[in-house]
C-alpha cells in the first residue's frame, strides 16, 4: 500500500474556509486570536442583527451586545478617515461590541430609513435603551467616550 506524503493541516484548514469568512478576517494578532474587520450590512442583515423596522415601529435592537454601525460611502473623504478607527476599535474592545458598516450607495434603503443625509453617520447602540447619531468624522478619543458613557462598554 502507498504512503501518501504527510500534509499541513493547518493550511488546509484556512484554504477551505467559505469565501465570506475570508472577507470578515482582518489578521491574526499574536496570541492567535483572529481579528475581524467590521462586518457590512445589506437590508436582510440589518434586519436581522439590527432592528426589523418592517416588523416594528417602535425601537427593538435584535443584537446580543452594543454596537456602532457606520454609514460611509466609498467616495467620502472623511468616512475614509472614520475606517481605520473603527478597524483599530473593533481590535481592542473584540467581542464586547458589533461595529457595522452600511455602504450608503449601495443599501439606499438603509439610508433613506434612518434620514442619513451627511455621512460619515454613526449610530452608537447601546445594548438596553435609545441609540444615538453622531454625525461627521470623529476623533478616536470621541468614539471611546461614546463607546464608554453610551455603549457601558469599558
Amino acid at each position: 500500500m502507498k504512503k501518501l506524503p504527510v500534509c499541513d493541516i493547518s493550511y488546509i484548514q484556512v484554504r477551505f474556509l467559505p469565501i465570506y469568512l475570508h472577507q470578515i478576517i482582518e489578521k491574526v494578532n499574536t496570541k492567535n486570536q483572529i481579528i475581524m474587520k467590521p462586518e457590512h450590512l445589506t437590508v436582510d442583515t440589518f434586519k436581522e442583527k439590527v432592528f426589523n423596522y418592517e416588523a416594528s415601529k417602535d425601537w427593538k435592537f435584535e443584537g446580543d451586545k452594543p454596537a456602532i454601525i457606520d454609514f460611509y460611502a466609498d467616495w467620502c473623504g472623511p468616512c475614509k478617515i472614520v475606517a481605520p478607527i473603527l478597524e483599530e476599535l473593533q481590535e481592542e474592545y473584540g467581542d464586547k461590541l458589533n461595529i457595522y458598516k452600511v455602504d450608503t450607495e449601495d443599501q439606499r434603503e438603509l439610508g433613506a430609513v434612518f434620514g442619513i443625509q451627511s455621512i460619515p453617520s454613526l449610530l452608537f447602540i447601546p445594548q438596553e435603551g435609545q441609540p444615538q447619531m453622531a454625525m461627521g468624522a470623529l476623533p478616536k478619543e470621541t468614539f471611546k467616550q461614546a463607546i464608554s458613557e453610551v455603549l457601558n462598554v469599558n
